[in-house]
């Protein structure tokens, strides 16, 4: 596969090892990717994780704002075959018309589940048992294309985003290639996804990072790890806008009103929810680090806490 003309278009940490397994077995010719955002306080240009990549190992890298409309190079280089994973913008049918072989994507689900930006989020917080990684042939819209292969990933219970993200994007990493090398022998196949079975995961808002203790236990505690490291899920606690960073789930019944702060341990703080009691046990208070909840407690008035209600 070393004469194998790639572009790869790809942004965040996930699209990395992708990218690295392609470098290893083809030939890539050109990276696309986001634009550089500042970032910190002095508001520096910090490089995407797969411009950092492409830089290291000397390949071109192409950045346009938007890509429906200065896509020239691309197509100027005439590529074999385009992937694309997690690359942030639609792609115009320019492009996906463009390479002899098509254009194909990595995508974080099983397919025609989860279709959508967020799929790793919504695969917790929506209480998915298993998830994966899709390879597909790309069409017009927003991941309906036709399946070329799929690889199965349980869910586990302590997973979180960064640790389903790390399984899959090593999944999609070895996957890449299996499906390469089955299109250049003619053998990969094409399944169409049953829109019927669709469910989707768009990008997580605002609104959607806020916890609701009116709900079971298991739905809190899927929502809090399914935000967890990044966007992070939060409530009112102590009237303080408070990031909910881990907690698990006691098989105490809950006796008080849904979101009463209802018993207080050295390192936890129970909540009560639809039905079982949640122990917060790791917190981001507004403007603070993160840190464990004993070290949290260590510094109020644990009484004034006790029976308060949760918002």
């Amino acid at each position: 596969m070393k004469d194998l003309r790639i572009i790869f278009m790809g942004t965040p940490d996930f699209a990395v090892p992708v990218l690295k397994e392609l470098v290893e077995n083809t030939n890539v010719i050109l990276v696309v990717s986001q634009p550089d955002k500042e970032s910190g306080r002095k508001h520096e240009l910090k490089p995407t994780p797969v411009k950092e990549y492409a830089n290291s190992v000397g390949i071109p890298v192409f950045q346009p704002e938007k890509i429906k409309t200065e896509y020239e190079r691309i197509i100027a280089a005439k590529p074999d075959i385009i992937i694309t994973c997690a690359y942030g913008q639609i792609i115009p049918e320019a492009i996906l018309n463009a390479p002899e072989l098509g254009c194909i994507n990595v995508h974080a689900s099983l397919l025609p589940k989860l279709r959508g930006g967020a799929p790793i989020h919504h695969a917790i917080i929506d209480g998915y048992d298993k998830t994966g990684i899709t390879i597909m042939y790309m069409d017009k819209t927003m991941d309906t294309g036709d399946i070329i292969m799929q690889r199965e990933c349980a869910i586990e219970e302590d997973d979180n985003v960064e640790t389903l993200h790390d399984k899959l994007s090593k999944i999609g990493a070895k996957l890449i290639i299996e499906a390469l090398t089955n299109i250049l022998v003619g053998s990969a196949t094409r399944t169409k996804q049953d829109d019927n079975e669709a469910t989707y995961a768009w990008n997580i808002k605002r609104e959607e990072e806020h916890l609701n203790f009116n709900k079971t236990a298991k739905e809190v505690y899927n929502h809090i790890r399914g935000l967890y490291p990044y966007p992070k899920a939060y409530c009112v606690i102590n009237g303080e806008e408070t990031k909910i960073l881990e907690a698990y789930i006691s098989e105490e019944d809950s006796n008080f009103s849904s979101s009463t702060i209802c018993t207080i341990t050295k390192d936890a703080i129970g909540v009560s929810t639809k039905d079982k009691l949640i122990y917060i046990t790791k917190i981001k208070p507004f403007g603070k680090k993160e840190m464990l909840v004993r070290d949290y407690l260590n510094g109020i008035d644990k009484n004034k806490l006790l029976h308060q209600i949760v918002e």
